[in-house]
């Protein structure tokens, strides 16, 4: 007997379950030389943390190379692959060991950064820029206008905080892709 999928509407809040693997959110061992902790909550549109949403990360290398090695679902300790994910917590948070990104082809570092949540038809898309020194800005954060700081990280004493907001007044900026 063969099923058919499951139309998108059922995804429901099932991530918890089924997409994480063990070593999910280390892109490097913590304690590794260079390495940031990446984190942030994810926020509905009332303000209250999503605790059953499932943030993704793609990133270059510190060198601005693109990664193109095997090994994301499952971590051998020492492949820098540039992919991470991580389920959200009960409070929303969610974490990221791993090294910042350089700029590609000479553009501003970021992290690409996906979210899928309950209720959404298909994942979110958005980026996550390093701290900028004042003036210094690219297309997409040009484009974002005045909402262009949902884009960038925070430095913290904990690394690096990008909170994610899913709607309302300080909803983080998404992009589409070609085919979106």
């Amino acid at each position: 007997m063969t099923r058919a999928p499951s139309p998108g509407q059922t995804v429901g809040p099932f991530f918890h379950f089924a997409l994480p693997y063990h070593g999910d959110r280390a892109l490097v061992a913590p304690g590794t030389p260079g390495a940031v902790l990446l984190h942030g909550v994810v926020y509905d549109g009332a303000g209250a943390p999503v605790p059953d949403a499932l943030v993704e990360v793609w990133q270059a290398d510190p060198d601005g190379a693109v990664v193109q090695r095997p090994g994301s679902l499952r971590r051998d300790g020492f492949t820098f692959t540039g992919f991470g994910r991580c389920a959200t917590d009960p409070a929303g948070r969610y974490s990221f060991s791993t090294l910042p990104p350089g700029g590609v082809d000479g553009g501003l570092p970021f992290f690409a950064i996906a979210v899928l949540a309950r209720g959404l038809l298909h994942r979110l898309l958005t980026r996550a820029y390093l701290p900028l020194p004042p003036g210094v800005t690219d297309p997409v954060l040009t484009s974002a206008g005045d909402r262009a700081a949902t884009l960038v990280c925070i430095a913290d004493d904990e690394g690096l905080r990008f909170d994610i907001r899913l709607q309302g007044d300080r909803e983080t900026v998404f992009l589409t892709t070609p085919g979106d």
